[in-house]
C-alpha cells in the first residue's frame, strides 16, 4: 500500500474534530499513538503533534490549538484499551511531563521487534520488512512548532501510526511462537511506571563536550563559564544551545580566550549575527573566568550508566554481569537490554544476591528474568565475591575503574 492510497488523515484543532476522534476512541480497544515535537527548534520542549490511528482512520491531534486534551488522558489510563507506540519512552515520558497523562495496557512494537531478534528494530527498517512500505524520515526534524503545518508534514507524520496495530497483531503471534511475550509485557509494564526527570542544569557538564579536557586550567574555566552563558541565553531566548553557540565555537573561544569584540569576530564560527547579540556576554564570561583563576580542578561528573555510587567492588561486579549479559544475550538472539536492563544491573550490584530467594527480593528484576536467568545470576555473583573474599578485588580492575569514572 503507498501513501496515495490511503484516505486523508483527519487534522484535530477544533472541537468537532474532537468530538469525532472521542466517538472512535469510545469504540476501539486498540490504539496506535505517535508524538511529534519541537526540540530541535526550542529550548522549552513540548508536544507539537500527536499522532493516533483509531480503527481506519488516522488523527492528527494539535496540542497547539484551543481545544480539551483531558478526554485522551482518560483514554490513556484505560486499562480496556490497548495504546500501541513505536519506541515510546520518549513519547510517554513527554506526554506525561506535558499533560500529566497516566497510562495503562501499552505494545510497543520496538520492544516486540527487539524481542523478535530483528537486528535494526527502527519504524522504517520494520515496517518495510512487514509490509514493504518505505517510509521517507526526510522530515523527522522538521519544525513541528510552526503552524499551519504542511500537506508533507501531515503525510509523514500520519504513516508513524498507521501500520502499527496491523504490525502489533503479526508480532504477537510470533512472541508466543518463540514464547518472549513476557519480555514485551514486563518492558511495557515498565514504561507504565516511568516519571519525568526533573530537569536540571549542571554547570560542569561542560567537561563533556568533546575537546574540553585539552585545554588548560585557564581554558576550562572560560569553558565553563561560557556553557553557563550559553545555557541560560538559550533559556531566554527559547532556542536549543546549538543555536546560540554551537560546541566547536565554544571551545575554540575559550581556548583562544579574545579580549575585545574584535578579536572574538575573528573566531571562526562566530558569526557577525552572533558578535551583535551576544559579544558583550561572551566577553563578560571571559573576564569572570579571569577574575575567577585557572580551575583548580577539572570536573569529575557521573557515569551516565548510574555506575558513579559503586565501590569498586560493587563497579567489578557490575561489569562480569555486563559481560554474562552480552553472552547471554548473544545466545538468547535479542537485545541485551532485554536480557537485564541497565536499571537491573545497578541493583544486583547493589544487592549482590546470592541465592534465589534473595534474587526474587531484588526491585527491577521481573519474574520470567528471575524464572529465566536466576540460578546463572546469582551463580555468577557468588562465585565473582568468592573470588574478591578470597583474593581480592585485582589490582588492574581498581585502575579501569577510577579511569572510568573520571571520564
Amino acid at each position: 500500500m503507498t501513501t496515495p492510497e490511503l484516505t486523508p488523515p483527519v487534522l484535530v484543532q477544533e472541537a468537532r474534530a474532537m468530538e469525532r476522534l472521542l466517538v472512535d476512541l469510545d469504540r476501539a480497544k486498540e490504539i496506535a499513538v505517535d508524538t511529534e515535537a519541537n526540540s530541535f527548534f526550542n529550548f522549552h520542549e513540548r508536544v507539537c503533534l500527536v499522532q493516533m490511528t483509531v480503527g481506519e482512520s488516522d488523527y492528527l491531534i494539535d496540542p497547539l490549538a484551543q481545544i480539551e486534551l483531558e478526554p485522551l488522558g482518560r483514554m490513556f489510563a484505560d486499562p480496556k484499551k490497548l495504546k500501541v507506540f513505536h519506541d515510546g519512552e520518549y513519547d510517554i515520558l513527554m506526554l506525561k511531563r506535558g499533560f500529566r497523562f497516566e497510562f495503562k495496557q501499552l505494545f510497543d512494537t520496538r520492544v516486540a521487534a527487539a524481542a523478535l531478534g530483528e537486528p535494526n528494530p527502527g519504524l522504517a527498517t520494520v515496517l518495510k520488512n512487514h509490509f514493504g512500505v518505505e517510509l521517507d524520515k526526510s522530515l523527522q526534524r522538521s519544525n513541528w512548532g510552526a503552524r499551519p503545518l504542511t500537506d508533507d508534514q501531515l503525510s509523514y507524520a500520519r504513516l508513524d501510526t498507521h501500520y502499527l496495530i496491523p504490525l502489533m497483531h503479526e508480532q504477537r503471534l510470533e512472541l508466543a511462537s518463540k514464547q518472549r511475550t513476557m519480555i514485551v509485557d514486563g518492558e511495557c509494564a515498565r514504561l507504565e511506571q516511568l516519571v519525568p526527570p526533573q530537569p536540571e542544569f549542571n554547570p560542569d557538564e561542560y567537561g563533556r563536550l568533546k575537546g574540553a579536557r585539552a585545554l588548560d586550567p585557564d581554558g576550562q574555566q572560560a569553558l565553563r563559564e561560557l556553557f553557563v552563558l550559553r545555557h541560560r541565553s538559550a533559556d531566554a531566548a527559547d532556542l536549543p544551545p546549538f543555536k546560540i553557540l554551537n560546541n566547536e565555537v565554544l571551545i575554540e573561544i575559550a581556548r583562544r580566550r579574545p579580549r575585545s569584540l574584535r578579536e572574538l569576530s575573528g573566531v571562526p564560527g562566530f558569526s557577525p549575527r552572533q558578535a551583535r547579540k551576544l559579544g558583550d556576554a561572551v566577553l563578560d564570561a571571559l573576564a569572570r573566568a579571569k577574575e575567577l583563576g585557572p580551575l583548580r580542578r577539572a570536573p569529575t561528573l557521573p557515569a551516565k550508566d548510574g555506575t558513579s555510587g559503586l565501590s569498586d567492588t560493587d563497579f567489578e561486579l557490575h561489569e562480569r554481569l555486563k559481560l554474562w549479559r552480552t553472552e547471554r544475550a548473544r545466545v538468547e538472539g535479542y537485545d541485551a537490554s532485554l536480557v537485564l536492563n541497565r536499571h537491573g544491573l545497578l541493583r544486583l550490584a547493589e544487592k549482590k544476591p546470592r541465592t534465589r530467594a534473595e534474587l526474587d527480593r531484588v526491585d527491577g528484576i521481573q519474574p520470567w528474568q528471575a524464572q529465566a536467568f536466576g540460578e546463572e545470576i546469582v551463580a555468577r555473583i557468588d562465585a565473582t565475591l568468592r573470588e574478591f573474599e578470597s583474593q581480592g578485588l585485582p589490582k588492574s580492575a581498581r585502575r579501569v575503574i577510577r579511569r572510568g569514572r573520571n571520564g
